[in-house]
């Protein structure tokens, strides 16, 4: 994007430097898993953040764990950067490559080793797609919760990585709750456990510290999950409104009342129309706003709980309230909601999908603001919400050809997750920082902190090789963000010196 990400990145692999290391890892890898042609590179140039590109100079791709020790032992060794990558669907640009780097994939890792159906746990690989898990444990009657809008194709790894979240995340929690356990590989390649099968484990909570590590402190190799029994009933209902400002307020009520739903999701007037247009599920296109509200548990619960819920509904100026009919309803009304964003591609040529989390009090105020914004910077906004926990997911509608256009949309983005930190929010909920919220980090925290977070890698990294210049800003940048008075050196670590 426009913020001179790479006005100070390290130089190029020197092609003696990239053969030399070629020469290594087909000593480690088949000559079919260590790519090298401009051709193989290419789709491994970015994630889901298109925006940011870098075409790596090497990409290796093993499917054994010792195969991953040797491979982080050689860079090592060489003082050469790694980048490990899932499935590449990340939207913060974290999987982005390093110039003077390689991509470590890890898309073989890809096998489900075991569902214990008594202990309702799954040990997986990384490379599983999130959505896989689900559909293995089926047949035990059992399911993975978190669900992000990416399922069909992100990876667990990714998944832990980012710390993702989902539409049912307000009831069953992120990826950090429904995790037991992971195995991982650090820099110097040592196997490491994290976390424990047993209901507890002794010592710091390394396993939280992992999730949301973004890929910057071990390479995840296994992990195991917790599996829930499917609900033996499940309701979804549908309610729209005449402003966003009363769709709030019944939210509130709802999650005031003592009800958690599975899922609460919302959506504006410009995201309904793209949503409906794109997955035809019935949604009122003339409402301002719209919710789901799914409710599950036993028959009995669900029944209680669906006739408060339309109680606090219809008195909050409700105009249209439906309930689906039955499951194939139901997954058509969340068909429209989980496109939501490939819909919204319909509307232009390029959009920005932010993410951000406030305070739910804080809704109508954010949402006020961002509308100003958007006429100020003529710049259409269509909003998508994890409505339950905050968690905003505006989407800016751009033209990337349209010179200038690209870079206000990155200056209001920019404006949006600083205003989430004003009203006591985050400028993330389950995307990460990447390379694409880094100077934001300088507004949500201050030199302490981050110095203790660059202690805390230098601890599992201390050559700073695992994904250096992303999550974690410098003191330095930050400085020269404007965010933090500091002085050059203060922080003796090699990321200092990179980005």
């Amino acid at each position: 994007m426009s913020n001179a990400l790479f006005s100070e990145a390290p130089p190029p692999m020197p092609d003696a430097t990239r053969d030399a290391l070629a020469d290594a890892f087909l000593k480690i890898l088949p000559a079919e898993s260590v790519l090298r042609n401009d051709e193989e590179l290419l789709p491994y140039e970015s994630d889901g953040l298109a925006v940011y590109q870098q075409k790596p100079p090497l990409v290796v791709l093993p499917d054994t764990v010792e195969q991953v020790q040797s491979i982080l032992r050689t860079c090592s060794e060489h003082n050469v950067p790694v980048v490990a990558r899932g499935a590449g669907t990340g939207l913060s640009g974290g999987a982005l490559p390093l110039a003077d780097g390689i991509v470590l994939g890890m898309a073989k890792f890809n096998s489900i080793v075991n569902i214990d159906e008594k202990a309702r746990t799954a040990i997986v690989q990384p490379g599983v797609r999130n959505l896989a898990i689900s559909e293995a444990a089926s047949d035990y009657n059992l399911y993975y919760a978190p669900d992000p809008s990416s399922q069909i194709a992100c990876t667990i790894g990714g998944n832990v990585a980012e710390n993702s979240g989902g539409v049912h995340c307000l009831k069953y929690g992120l990826t950090v709750h429904n995790v037991l356990q992971v195995k991982a590989v650090t820099m110097d390649g040592d196997l490491v456990t994290f976390g424990s099968t047993a209901p507890d484990v002794a010592g710091f909570d390394l396993l939280g510290v992992l999730h949301g590590s973004e890929g910057m402190l071990a390479v995840t190799v296994e992990i195991t999950v917790k599996l829930l029994p499917k609900p033996a009933t499940t309701r979804l209902l549908m309610a729209a409104f005449d402003s966003v400002d009363n769709a709030g307020d019944a939210v509130a009520a709802i999650i005031g009342s003592g009800v958690i739903p599975a899922g609460l999701e919302m959506m504006d007037n410009p995201a309904i129309i793209a949503a409906e247009a794109f997955a035809k599920c019935g949604y009122p296109t003339d409402a301002q706003a719209l919710f789901l509200c799914e409710l599950d548990g036993t028959t009995e619960e669900v029944t209680d709980q669906m006739e408060k819920v339309e109680k606090i509904i219809r008195q909050n100026n409700v105009t249209t309230l439906h309930i689906a009919a039955d499951e194939t309803e139901r997954m058509l009304l969340w068909k429209g909601r989980k496109s939501a964003f490939p819909a919204v591609g319909r509307l232009s040529p390029d959009y920005y999908c932010i993410d951000g989390t406030i305070p739910r009090r804080h809704l109508s105020t954010v949402l006020q603001k961002m509308n100003e914004w958007s006429e100020d910077y003529k710049l259409r906004i269509a909003n998508v919400f994890h409505a339950g926990d905050g968690n905003l997911h505006p989407l800016i509608l751009f033209d990337a050809n349209i010179e200038g256009e690209l870079e206000r949309t990155e200056e209001l983005g920019g404006k949006i997750l600083e205003l989430c930190v004003e009203v006591g929010g985050t400028i993330t909920g389950e995307h990460g920082v990447g390379m694409e919220k880094i100077n934001q980090m300088c507004v949500q925290f201050g030199s302490n902190e981050i110095t203790q977070f660059h202690a805390l890698k230098n601890a599992f990294d201390p050559q700073a090789l695992l994904n250096p210049g992303k999550a974690i800003p410098t003191l330095n940048r930050c400085a020269e963000f404007g965010a933090l008075h500091v002085h050059h050196g203060q922080l003796p670590h090699p990321e200092l010196e990179r980005f």
